[in-house]
């Protein structure tokens, strides 16, 4: 009996306990926290940081949204934010998805389509998936989008080398333009006398010694480094500057205004280092095409 009394003394008091921090943590903490970020000053960021427009939110400033039509492609009246890995969709940015690719510098062999699968695309690498962005937005701009270890054609400029002897050693035997799925002719007619061939899905090219091609590309790219990248979040709503500053011909343009007056707009939502020496200089995307709307309403037809 007298265990049993003790028992149960040792219950309630944890039963206790219990109901006290779920009290204090579960209820009274969170209301707190609710109610001091409701103080003015506070509000908006609690909130979100949400922009309205019109009474309606049109999105936030603390997250990036792409800015295209219902097929993905980019409206030529608006800045065009950077590539987002958030979600599955063909433009990201879902902010329940946060997160990147994954894919780093060692991403260069593309898993090629299965013919024996319809509509099977394959998988590219993060080489190959630079290589393109770049040429679809020096095609927008309207300026080269060629950049080191890219194919002409959009792919990573890629070589699989293989050798007689074992590991790499001896004379080249074969070599394979990895990312050019047969028929396509490949960037290189020939490396060290070899004839270079194209690729063909099922072979395992990493047997044989992989090789990067640096090209003709200049080393800084005419197509900013943040255009063809994704951040870590996949929901950074800013861009560099060079990247504003390079799209601001196409913007003025579609909106019939002079180019001084597309870059004053970039130049007043342009944000320098946080206390002048932590991270980097920044456009926010939203905030500029908002201001665009307003000062220069953009008219189809």
């Amino acid at each position: 009996m007298a265990r049993f009394t003790a028992t149960a003394r040792q219950y309630t008091a944890a039963v206790r306990i219990l109901v006290l921090f779920t009290v204090l943590l579960g209820v009274a903490y969170p209301l707190a926290v609710t109610a001091v970020a409701q103080v003015p000053g506070l509000k908006s960021r609690a909130d979100g940081s949400l922009v309205t427009t019109g009474g309606q939110v049109v999105g936030s400033r603390l997250i990036g949204q792409p800015f295209t039509d219902a097929k993905g492609n980019a409206l030529v009246q608006y800045l065009q934010t950077r590539p987002s890995a958030a979600g599955t969709g063909a433009t990201g940015y879902d902010p329940t998805a946060s997160g990147a690719s994954n894919l780093g510098p060692e991403s260069v062999l593309d898993t090629l389509p299965d013919p024996a699968k319809p509509g099977d695309t394959g998988k590219q690498s993060l080489l190959t998936q630079v290589c393109t962005r770049s040429q679809t937005v020096g095609a927008l701009e309207g300026v080269d989008g060629a950049r080191p270890f890219c194919t002409p054609g959009g792919v990573g400029a890629v070589l699989a080398v293989f050798h007689a002897g074992p590991g790499y050693q001896g004379p080249i035997t074969r070599v394979v333009s990895v990312n050019e799925a047969c028929p396509a002719q490949p960037f290189l007619a020939d490396y060290q006398g070899v004839t270079v061939q194209c690729a063909t899905f099922g072979p395992d090219y990493t047997a044989g010694q992989v090789v990067p091609i640096r090209g003709s590309a200049p080393a800084h790219p005419a197509v900013p480094a943040d255009a063809v990248t994704a951040s870590g979040s996949g929901l950074d709503p800013d861009i560099s500057p060079a990247y504003a500053r390079l799209q601001a011909a196409r913007v003025a343009k579609a909106r019939g205004v002079g180019l001084g007056q597309v870059l004053a707009v970039i130049d007043k939502h342009t944000s320098g280092r946080d206390l002048g020496f932590l991270g980097e200089p920044r456009v926010n995307a939203l905030q500029v095409n908002l201001d665009l709307d307003r000062s220069y309403p953009y008219h189809t037809g």
